[in-house]
């Protein structure tokens, strides 16, 4: 799904108009149809609604919704915040349209005094003020967004489009920002909505189909994407009923050390549960009983060290390795840095690197020019400050992450509640699959192994990151459904990756 910026969507608007055809007004109370009939899909007529309205299109939003609730035999009051003299067109014609039969249910705001007495059991429905702001929200209108968040606790708030105060594009600096329980939003998410920083406002978004254009959706570019389903269904390849083990590519992890060697089985046994034909785990001396016996399915490779991987470049004259993943469990000690340097400098292809192996080039970062071009890093948001520096925000921390991948023509992987992958073409992608339960250790390992098991198969660099982080997500979905997210391990992410190979794609 493409992620279009506030400017695009009224570009979106407006191409429907013109080409379905349809009017300005029918558009809208076609958007504010599927608002009422989530509306009346979630909530019975025993709550009484109280909607906020703006004088622009939001305002209109929420001005049809009142009459639709009405007609439905909902108690509905609605507030017009007055911070204007001027409506917009469509503002005005459905307040005609609302006065014409429920007139009495319609009030002006004009300053915080006229805030509402709120009965138990009330929906507040904010409407003020959607995808066009551009500016903070000051004086008396405010306190009304203050006066809103305010009944929290008590009362239900949904948001229409946007959290009235929140900018579409960028990440919140603003004090004045509706703190919604629900938005209901039209069509695309916007990229507000998947920014850590903006969690307070939006709640839980549901995406609305109100029917947009779909020639304006193809041939319209989007710097950012949302994966989804159809998305990983365009990439994933069934597998060839004449295939072999070879046909599925040797990988090669090289991780673990001593004292960190559960990294290194987490990380092997999801590569082999991601497809990977054959596996050698390079560990050092102290792993190998424990990688024979918790692996059986993985070939192993002794380090000349007891405790760490310090020479494990020396294993790279097997040509016949597809993918290489590196950094479980790895640790950095000295001889470890002077192997992957080696190993960079003689390794031509896409690698998957993580955790040490990351820590590492944020102490050496003279190593980043010598990654391969199309290879996969996977930092979390510490790792990458280390590698790359701090940001002031969400969103420029968004801009350092595209700018590095394009640099550097290679894929990085910010782990996050949406996790955000970005391409060597400049798109970046958001995963929305996953959960708070995957936050425990070792979910990063297995991630590793899965998207060098998923390489190993000739899977292209960007069909295995798309691939890998959505399997991942939505294996730790059904972990958690089944177990909770309190009690659910890294191993439980392996344990659900066949699930989510036979019901995720």
């Amino acid at each position: 799904m493409k992620i279009f910026s506030a400017a695009q969507i009224r570009e979106a608007d407006a191409f429907t108009i013109a080409h379905e055809p349809i009017s300005s007004s029918g558009l809208m109370e076609r958007a504010a149809g599927k608002c009422a009939a989530w509306l009346e899909d979630h909530y019975s007529p025993v709550h009484p609604v109280y909607i906020f309205c703006g004088k622009g299109n939001n305002g209109g939003d929420g001005l049809v919704i009142a009459r639709l609730l009405l007609d439905h035999g909902y108690t509905v009051r609605t507030g017009i915040l007055q911070y204007s003299p001027k409506a917009s067109a469509d503002q005005e014609l459905k307040l005609q349209a609302l006065q014409e039969h429920y007139s009495s249910t319609v009030y002006d705001i004009g300053d915080i005094s006229d805030f509402p007495a709120l009965p138990a059991n009330a929906i507040i429905i904010d409407a003020i003020f959607g995808t066009g702001m551009s500016r903070p929200i000051e004086g008396w209108t405010a306190g009304i967004i203050h006066l809103i968040n305010d009944q929290r606790q008590k009362h239900v708030i949904i948001s229409v489009d946007m959290p009235s105060g929140l900018m579409a594009d960028e990440s919140n600096r603003h004090t004045a920002v509706v703190q919604a329980h629900y938005t209901l939003s039209f069509e695309f998410y916007k990229l507000a909505f998947l920014l850590r920083e903006n969690a307070p406002y939006a709640g839980e978004v549901h995406i609305l189909p109100i029917g947009l254009h779909p020639d304006y959706i193809t041939q319209t570019p989007a710097r950012y994407h949302l994966s989804d389903r159809e998305i990983m269904r365009t990439i994933y390849r069934p597998r060839d009923p004449f295939a072999h083990k070879g046909t599925y590519g040797h990988a090669l992890l090289i991780a673990g050390s001593y004292g960190k060697m559960g990294a290194a089985i987490l990380s092997a046994r999801a590569c082999l549960r991601a497809g990977a034909g054959l596996l050698s785990c390079h560990v050092p001396q102290c792993g190998y009983d424990i990688m024979q016996i918790s692996e059986p399915c993985a070939m192993c490779i002794t380090d000349e060290d007891p405790r760490y991987n310090t020479h494990f470049h020396q294993d790279i004259t097997n040509t016949n390795y597809k993918a290489i993943g590196i950094g479980p469990g790895l640790d950095t000690q000295p001889g470890t840095a002077k192997s992957f340097e080696h190993l960079l400098s003689g390794w031509q292809r896409p690698m998957v690197i993580d955790a040490d192996a990351l820590n590492l080039i944020s102490v050496y970062p003279f190593l980043l020019a010598r990654i391969p071009a199309g290879s996969i890093l996977t930092p979390h948001p510490k790792e990458f400050e280390r590698l790359f520096g701090p940001s002031a925000n969400d969103t420029a921390r968004l801009d350092l992450l595209s700018k590095q991948a394009v640099s550097l023509q290679i894929y990085i992987i910010l782990k996050g509640r949406y996790t955000a992958i970005a391409c060597p073409d400049g798109a970046v992608y958001f995963n929305n699959t996953g959960n708070p339960g995957m936050a425990t250790g070792g979910s990063g390992d297995v991630l590793t192994g899965i998207l060098t098991g998923l390489l190993s198969q000739d899977y292209s660099p960007k069909a295995a990151v798309l691939l890998g982080v959505w399997l991942h997500g939505y294996a730790g979905d059904l972990a958690a459904a089944h177990l909770s997210q309190e009690a659910m391990t890294a191993t439980d992410i392996i344990s659900w990756l066949g699930k989510a190979f036979q019901e995720g794609i």
